[in-house]
Protein backbone atom coordinates (compact mmCIF):
# COMPACT_ATOMS: atom_id res chain seq x y z
CA UNK A 1 0.00 0.00 0.00
CA UNK A 2 2.81 2.46 0.58
CA UNK A 3 4.39 1.84 -2.77
CA UNK A 4 1.18 2.75 -4.47
CA UNK A 5 0.88 5.81 -2.17
CA UNK A 6 4.49 6.49 -3.27
CA UNK A 7 3.90 6.42 -6.92
CA UNK A 8 0.54 8.43 -6.43
CA UNK A 9 2.61 11.40 -4.54
CA UNK A 10 5.23 11.26 -7.23
CA UNK A 11 3.39 11.36 -10.13
CA UNK A 12 1.06 13.94 -8.91
CA UNK A 13 4.28 15.99 -8.21
CA UNK A 14 5.84 15.40 -11.26
CA UNK A 15 2.48 16.05 -13.31
CA UNK A 16 2.48 19.40 -10.77
CA UNK A 17 6.04 20.75 -12.16
CA UNK A 18 5.16 19.95 -15.09
CA UNK A 19 1.78 22.04 -15.70
CA UNK A 20 3.43 24.60 -13.60
CA UNK A 21 6.38 24.68 -16.72
CA UNK A 22 3.86 24.77 -19.08
CA UNK A 23 2.15 27.34 -17.48
CA UNK A 24 4.81 29.58 -17.33
CA UNK A 25 5.63 29.24 -21.19
CA UNK A 26 3.76 31.00 -24.16
CA UNK A 27 1.02 29.94 -25.27
CA UNK A 28 -0.64 28.92 -22.80
CA UNK A 29 -1.53 25.44 -24.66
CA UNK A 30 1.67 23.97 -24.02
CA UNK A 31 0.08 23.52 -19.97
CA UNK A 32 -1.92 20.61 -21.27
CA UNK A 33 1.06 18.39 -23.46
CA UNK A 34 3.53 19.67 -20.87
CA UNK A 35 1.77 18.61 -18.12
CA UNK A 36 0.51 15.04 -19.41
CA UNK A 37 3.25 13.49 -21.71
CA UNK A 38 6.58 13.71 -19.56
CA UNK A 39 4.22 12.43 -16.93
CA UNK A 40 3.23 9.80 -18.33
CA UNK A 41 6.42 8.71 -19.98
CA UNK A 42 8.24 9.05 -16.67
CA UNK A 43 5.34 6.61 -14.86
CA UNK A 44 5.67 4.14 -17.69
CA UNK A 45 9.37 4.24 -17.03
CA UNK A 46 9.26 3.45 -13.21
CA UNK A 47 6.47 1.09 -13.75
CA UNK A 48 8.71 -0.84 -16.05
CA UNK A 49 11.54 -0.95 -14.20
CA UNK A 50 9.45 -2.43 -11.17
CA UNK A 51 8.04 -5.04 -13.11
CA UNK A 52 10.66 -6.14 -16.07
CA UNK A 53 14.26 -5.07 -14.07
CA UNK A 54 16.17 -2.12 -15.15
CA UNK A 55 17.56 -3.88 -17.87
CA UNK A 56 14.18 -2.88 -20.00
CA UNK A 57 14.32 0.60 -19.37
CA UNK A 58 17.20 1.74 -21.94
CA UNK A 59 14.59 -0.09 -24.57
CA UNK A 60 11.87 1.63 -22.93
CA UNK A 61 13.02 4.96 -23.39
CA UNK A 62 14.72 4.33 -26.96
CA UNK A 63 10.94 3.74 -27.94
CA UNK A 64 9.43 6.66 -26.69
CA UNK A 65 12.06 9.11 -28.42
CA UNK A 66 11.36 7.59 -30.93
CA UNK A 67 7.43 7.85 -30.47
CA UNK A 68 8.20 11.57 -29.84
CA UNK A 69 10.52 11.48 -33.22
CA UNK A 70 7.45 10.23 -35.20
CA UNK A 71 5.19 12.60 -33.74
CA UNK A 72 7.27 15.86 -34.13
CA UNK A 73 6.99 15.02 -37.45
CA UNK A 74 3.51 14.68 -37.97
CA UNK A 75 2.75 17.81 -36.06
CA UNK A 76 5.04 19.41 -38.22
CA UNK A 77 4.18 18.64 -41.49
CA UNK A 78 0.21 18.42 -40.37
CA UNK A 79 0.72 22.23 -39.25
CA UNK A 80 2.66 23.07 -42.38
CA UNK A 81 -0.09 21.64 -44.31
CA UNK A 82 -3.00 23.34 -42.45
CA UNK A 83 -1.67 26.96 -42.86
CA UNK A 84 -1.65 26.43 -46.69
CA UNK A 85 -4.88 24.68 -47.39
CA UNK A 86 -8.65 24.45 -46.97
CA UNK A 87 -8.52 21.13 -46.67
CA UNK A 88 -10.90 20.27 -42.95
CA UNK A 89 -8.30 19.88 -39.61
CA UNK A 90 -10.56 16.32 -39.49
CA UNK A 91 -9.82 15.13 -42.18
CA UNK A 92 -5.98 16.06 -42.36
CA UNK A 93 -5.28 14.98 -39.36
CA UNK A 94 -5.92 11.82 -39.98
CA UNK A 95 -4.54 11.86 -43.53
CA UNK A 96 -0.98 12.76 -41.80
CA UNK A 97 -1.04 9.78 -39.42
CA UNK A 98 0.56 8.16 -42.56
CA UNK A 99 3.40 10.36 -41.89
CA UNK A 100 3.39 9.50 -38.00
CA UNK A 101 3.22 6.24 -39.03
CA UNK A 102 6.06 6.15 -41.35
CA UNK A 103 8.38 7.80 -39.19
CA UNK A 104 8.11 5.68 -36.49
CA UNK A 105 8.39 2.36 -38.58
CA UNK A 106 11.18 4.19 -40.20
CA UNK A 107 12.96 4.93 -36.59
CA UNK A 108 12.03 1.30 -35.82
CA UNK A 109 13.69 -0.43 -38.52
CA UNK A 110 17.05 1.68 -38.42
CA UNK A 111 17.74 2.28 -34.64
CA UNK A 112 15.35 -0.23 -32.43
CA UNK A 113 15.70 -3.34 -34.71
Amino acid sequence: MQEIALRFLIGGLVVSAFACLGDILKPKSFAGLLGAAPSVALASLCLSIGNDGITYAPMAARSMMAGSLAFLAYASFLSWFLKRSRVSSARATAAFLVVWLAVAFGVWSVWLR
